[in-house]
């Protein structure tokens, strides 16, 4: 008997990805920077996270505030924001605090709908998880990324896998091994690593 259990969502992982989706939905980093808006980036952190935490933790926008040091109205504002409103928001979002969060809120929540329908782009995902794991010293890290290069998320067997890192071993586990440990669907590159660290780490 195989006892199936939920699967708890990693809600930095989650709120990144939602984070790097609506920055490609706004045209990628060198649209912000022409756009001139890259001080409601933090806004647009803060909206990825309210959206987890509402969306998928279910949690209270009281408990949100509270977990993330913002205000009640604030997530309110965020929970309330209207993507199909953004694009008359955009140009004013600069100018105004209150339109900046609704803006930020507009942004995650349509990132979101984006992500659970899989339509998130991971190639600016592998590149900044790369980045990440050099500046740790995971060089297996950086290693598995060049190998999954081009792969489609999310990856729901592990015969997939199997072909990229079958053949390797990380810290003396091999990469057959892990791939029958980690936990299927795979959702995006850094869930990947997230999974490999548990097994080699002695989690999996």
């Amino acid at each position: 008997m195989i006892e199936v259990k939920p699967v708890e969502v990693d809600e930095d992982i989650k709120a990144m990805r939602i984070f790097l989706k609506a920055i490609e939905l706004l045209g990628g980093p060198k649209r912000l920077v022409e756009m001139r808006n890259l001080t409601w980036l933090p806004s647009l952190m803060a909206a990825s996270y309210v959206v987890v935490y509402s969306y998928d933790k279910h949690y209270s926008a009281e408990r949100i505030a509270e977990k993330l040091g913002l205000s009640t109205q604030t997530v309110n504002n965020i929970l309330r924001a209207k993507p199909e409103v953004l694009k008359h928001m955009l140009e004013e979002a600069e100018k105004d605090e209150e339109k900046k969060t609704h803006v930020a809120g507009a942004l995650a929540k349509l990132a979101y709908e984006e992500i659970r329908k899989n339509r998130d782009e991971t190639s600016l995902s592998i590149e900044i998880a790369k980045t990440t794991a050099k500046s740790l010293g995971a060089d297996w890290a950086v290693h598995v990324l060049e190998r999954i290069r081009g792969l489609d998320f999310p990856v729901e067997k592990k015969e997939k896998l199997l072909e990229r890192i079958g053949d390797i071993v990380i810290k003396g586990v091999s990469g057959r091994e892990i791939v029958e440990k980690i936990r299927y669907p795979v959702h995006s590159p850094a869930e990947l690593l997230h999974e490999i660290r548990e097994v080699i780490e002695g989690g999996g």
